[in-house]
């Protein structure tokens, strides 16, 4: 298992609900556009449903594309987002796409951690490769 860590600047831009009945539950939709530094230097998009309320109770998923150099192997891959609220308790769980891998890349798995301290947010990232050929 290998261990990558750094900050990240992240954008969430609300995008219109094409479904009323998803809108009067209070279910929105969001992209995602996100800046990674430190040993995973490039840029994340993606797409987010969140319900509830961020600060009391909720929830959300999201899909996320991740393209750039991690400790320098380039490539891409996917990320799923997993996030739960209760009552101000927090669950998340970030996991790499299974055959997402592309480039240097291919082959990889792993699961993200997302931190937010003081209005920053980092990543720890725990992953494993196949050895370059």
């Amino acid at each position: 298992m290998q261990h990558a860590a750094g900050p990240f600047d992240v954008k969430v831009n609300p995008q219109k609900t094409d479904n009323k009945e998803a809108e009067s539950a209070k279910v929105s939709r969001m992209s995602l556009d996100k800046q990674y530094h430190g040993d995973l230097e490039g840029s994340g998009q993606g797409e987010m449903l969140a319900a509830g309320d961020a600060k009391s109770s909720g929830v959300y998923v999201a899909i996320e594309r991740v393209t750039g150099t991690l400790k320098g192997r380039n490539g891409s891959f996917l990320l799923q987002h997993s996030g739960v609220m209760t009552r101000g308790v927090g669950q998340l769980t970030i996991t790499v796409v299974p055959d997402s891998g592309t480039g240097d890349l291919t082959g990889i798995s792993g699961k993200m951690n997302i931190i937010i301290e003081g209005g920053k947010h980092s990543y720890e990232f725990d992953y494993t490769l196949p050895e370059k050929p």
